[in-house]
């Protein structure tokens, strides 16, 4: 560790994200909470998800998005890189990110899936355009919808602003978390309609369907 790191520690020490333990330089855990991670199986061809929502990956994420605390999502993007860098590089021209509404985003300061998708494409090397993907009108907790409504509620919910960004491009969409997969479809859909040659999905978390009505406490 350099001069300017070992300030770094003694002005601002390396804490780990789930409970502010310390921890060592450019780790995200600490030991009790990293034994709580569980590592995602490998998902079908095109859909990737780096850990299983929960334990300290879910009390990270849920301090991200509900705790004002936006230098998480550096760091949890850096773990998606970390894990996925073998499995993505060379499959993706660009990286882009589930957008939350104006209305959601003025509430929150941050987007989570944008900060999670800016590290991602450092990790792999290529460009990150998070504001090429928009949301276009605000959706329902798919929650507290039966499937049909959910699927509704996010048809035609997202557009692309510059097309020209992605046609004939290979797209890394990024997300922080997978249920059902409604949302990121929507996401795919509009991608592919702008003229996206492929579309490749990735998430911090995959949620498991019987946990679903956890959407209710993480909204997008």
């Amino acid at each position: 560790m350099g001069v300017i790191g070992i300030l770094g520690e003694l002005l601002a020490p390396s804490r780990c994200a789930a409970c502010d333990a310390r921890v060592r330089p450019n780790v995200l855990f600490c030991v009790p909470c990293a034994i709580s991670v569980e590592p995602a199986d490998p998902s079908p061809a095109g859909d990737f998800a780096t850990f299983l929502y929960g334990g300290a990956i879910a009390t990270a994420l849920l301090r991200l998005k509900y705790g004002g605390r936006a230098e998480l999502g550096a760091r949890l993007g850096d773990a998606m890189a970390h894990r996925m860098t073998t499995t993505l590089r060379g499959r993706a021209d660009l990286v882009v990110s589930v957008p939350l509404h104006p209305l959601r985003l003025a509430e929150r300061k941050f987007d989570q899936a944008a900060l999670l998708a800016r590290r991602v494409a450092q990790g792999l090397a290529i460009p990150s355009s998070v504001r090429t993907l928009v949301r276009v009108r605000p959706t329902a907790v798919q929650a507290s919808l039966d499937r049909s409504a959910r699927v509704r509620n996010v048809q035609d919910a997202f557009a692309v602003r510059l097309p020209r960004r992605v046609e004939n491009q290979r797209v890394l969409l990024v997300d922080d978390v997978r249920t059902t997969g409604l949302t990121l479809d929507a996401c795919t859909l509009a991608l592919r309609s702008a003229g996206a040659k492929e579309v490749l999905r990735l998430v911090l978390c995959r949620r498991e369907l019987i946990d679903a009505r956890e959407d209710q406490v993480l909204p997008h």
